[in-house]
């Protein structure tokens, strides 16, 4: 069935409408025809099965047969990543969707040679947004994660937020596998975490000093095994750890 989006705020009543870039694509693309059925998702948690009521030139309307509610997560994990060249990192926020990612926190570390301004930053964001927007179009996920404008670490540091299991990736430390660090916490708070944060260096790593400030911070070291990982497989592999240990029910 196919699959549009819609934000919360456009998707109270029970006759939903689609324009802009989702109509496009409904209408000049899969060339929807009246009594036809889609979902609609809000990324909120909610599911609306929806009948094509009008296929008009530039608008569809939609008549809503059902509504579903799938709860968030019982553990909200953000990804924090160095922006790598190019465009992989719109591979990673499309896998970290599929994953269940909570937040996904481009960074502009030391290493990276990525450099904008503010009015960058946000076109950037917008564009990652988007990414985000078609990664849950096309898994079905029923909540969209937040994609936050690029940000320097003594930046984020400087928020001073606070997670029940930060790790990092580190290949300069003394690590441990994230499997310990996750059996240490509810050893010894005789629960799970109630949100966790993963962060993946660029490549070459963290600089020694950004590594220090963010363990400073309470981030936990973590082994990725004995090889050198590409930043967008160090994601996958943390995520994926995560997701089956926090996120799955």
């Amino acid at each position: 069935m196919h699959r549009f989006y819609l934000p919360p705020e456009n998707c109270r009543t029970n006759v939903l409408r689609l324009d802009g870039r989702e109509a496009h694509h409904g209408l000049h693309v899969l060339r929807l025809q009246r009594g036809e059925t889609v979902t609609v998702l809000d990324g909120a948690g909610h599911r609306y099965l929806g009948e094509v009521q009008d296929a008009g030139k530039n608008s569809i309307a939609l008549a809503v047969q059902e509504k579903t509610f799938t709860p968030p997560p019982a553990c909200p994990i953000t990804l924090l990543v160095a922006i790598p060249k190019g465009k992989i990192i719109e591979d990673i926020i499309q896998k970290a969707v599929e994953l269940g990612t909570h937040r996904i926190i481009p960074l502009l570390s030391e290493r990276v040679v990525t450099h904008l301004d503010a009015d960058g930053a946000e076109n950037k964001r917008e564009k990652w947004q988007q990414v985000a927007v078609e990664a849950i179009k096309q898994c079905g996920a029923a909540w969209l994660p937040r994609v936050e404008t690029p940000v320097t670490i003594p930046h984020f540091l400087a928020r001073q937020e606070a997670f029940d299991l930060p790790l990092v990736g580190s290949l300069q430390t003394e690590r441990r596998h994230p499997h310990e660090w996750l059996r240490e916490f509810q050893t010894r708070h005789g629960r799970s975490p109630h949100n966790a944060a993963i962060w993946i260096g660029p490549e070459g790593d963290f600089t020694p000093g950004e590594l220090s400030a963010i363990e400073a911070a309470g981030a936990r070291p973590i082994t990725l095994g004995p090889l050198t990982l590409r930043v967008e497989t160090a994601a996958v592999y943390c995520l994926s750890f995560l997701n089956y240990e926090l996120a799955l029910p």
